[in-house]
């Protein structure tokens, strides 16, 4: 059965008003606590992200919480920052394994190159197409069967790039 998972923003005037709440009117639950101690951790930085399930225990464990994503025959584990292809380890550069990572982690959605710089740089765009053409380039080399006829990094010509949502 697939799981729905939606991303809600948290800003700090929501943080805020959420740990006030939970710490002066307290539910009768035996998640608060623990709903608390995950804010007070995205709060300090410790984390960027709370899963929050209405799942029992058993659900929750059989739910796919890993580091790894397998698309095809790639694995792209995010907390080693490692990929193989086939059982064989990719040697990519830090900012290629970004570009891999956020084009995978956001299948099926096209992004042009400058949202691409600025997901994975974090700085305002300098106008260089060549740049991202040229880690797209490299990129398939080491993880496409054919860089000449991709199947995971694909172009959609006239707007950008896409990971393949096919595979």
């Amino acid at each position: 059965m697939k799981k729905n998972i939606s991303v809600i923003s948290m800003d700090s005037v929501l943080q805020e008003w959420l740990i006030q709440k939970l710490i002066k009117e307290p539910p009768e639950s035996d998640s608060a606590k623990e709903l608390l101690s995950g804010i007070y951790d995205m709060v300090s930085c410790e984390i960027n992200s709370l899963l929050l399930s209405t799942a029992n225990n058993s659900e929750i464990a059989s739910l796919n919480l890993s580091d790894e994503m397998k698309i095809g025959e790639l694995v792209i584990n995010q907390k080693s920052r490692s990929v193989t292809r086939m059982g064989q380890a990719v040697s990519l550069t830090p900012k290629e394994f970004d570009i891999l990572y956020f084009l995978a982690e956001n299948r099926g959605e096209v992004f042009t190159k400058e949202q691409i710089y600025k997901a994975v740089w974090s700085e305002n765009y300098l106008l260089d197409d060549s740049n991202i053409m040229a880690f797209i380039r490299k990129l398939r080399k080491k993880i496409e069967p054919n860089p000449d006829e991709p199947k995971y990094i694909l172009t959609i010509w006239g707007i950008g790039y896409k990971f393949n949502d096919k595979v």
